[in-house]
């Protein structure tokens, strides 16, 4: 009988996670290294890094830090070199960092376009590049990019932010198929509305806030550690047969055309 429990274990597996300073990538970051993986915790703020990699330690994890700009092709190369210099092999590589600027398509200016799509999408290729690399030559490995709800559902001002969060399932899905031979999965995770420092502002709009979080059908926001838990998922032999995949979690957003409005009861 297959062991279950030992598929989510990653004791003794290898990981770099980037954007690993603050939200999605900090708690990815906590969670591989909770089930036992040795982390790299990369961001452009090597402080915010750091203060990751001292979260880990304080509760019995292994990790190190290091800098590195996800929308640079050099940092980002530079960053596969030391996790081969600290590793002997890597079994797990996640990228989260991305970029919304919040305009419509006729506000859009070229310093604007540039910005996005050099993190969101130009980045995630370098990151492909760079670790898929690596897992092609040892035959095996488990890359997972940040996707969005907003991949497939939209609002006026974030079509461009949109556009790029789609590109990257469809970067996800020609990786696989590409590099699935050698043994190396591909997969991104989409979620919707998340609590970290970054939406921290929301919670000073009741209206706005609680609009969003009636979107979905838990009618709540969702916590960083509730998407890191679907990175750890993927980054596991649990997950040994998936690839080519964008697993959304989302709180049930992208099942429900609009906000559950006019519901008071429920037939039993």
């Amino acid at each position: 009988m297959t062991d279950y429990r030992k598929l989510f274990d990653l004791t003794g597996k290898t990981a770099v996670v980037l954007g690993a300073a603050s939200g999605i990538g900090k708690s990815s970051a906590e969670a591989l290294a909770s089930l036992g993986a040795s982390v790299l915790c990369a961001d452009r703020s090597e402080a915010g890094a750091q203060a990751t990699v001292a979260a880990i330690r304080e509760r019995g994890g292994s990790a190190e830090a290091a800098a590195c700009d996800a929308a640079n092709a050099a940092d980002v190369a530079a960053l596969a070199k030391t996790a081969m210099q600290k590793f002997p092999r890597l079994d797990i590589a996640v990228t989260t960092p991305g970029l919304n600027i919040r305009k419509t398509i006729l506000d859009y200016t070229e310093e604007d376009l540039d910005r996005v799509i050099n993190l969101n999408i130009k980045g995630t290729v370098w990151f492909f590049q760079a670790f898929g690399r690596i897992m092609v030559e040892q035959k095996g490995g488990s890359l997972i990019a940040c996707s969005s709800v907003r991949a497939v559902t939209i609002e006026p001002g974030l079509a461009v932010y949109g556009s790029t969060k789609a590109a990257i399932g469809l970067l996800v899905q020609g990786f696989a198929s590409e590099v699935g031979r050698f043994g190396v999965r591909v997969n991104a995770i989409a979620p919707s509305i998340v609590e970290t420092a970054l939406t921290a502002p929301f919670k000073q709009r009741p209206d706005i806030y609680n609009l969003y979080a009636g979107h979905t059908v838990f009618n709540r926001w969702s916590s960083a550690d509730e998407v890191a838990t679907a990175v750890a998922y993927l980054a596991s032999d649990a997950a040994s047969y998936v690839s080519g995949s964008t697993l959304f979690v989302d709180g049930g957003w992208t099942a429900v055309d609009g906000p559950p409005t006019g519901l008071t009861q429920l037939s039993k």
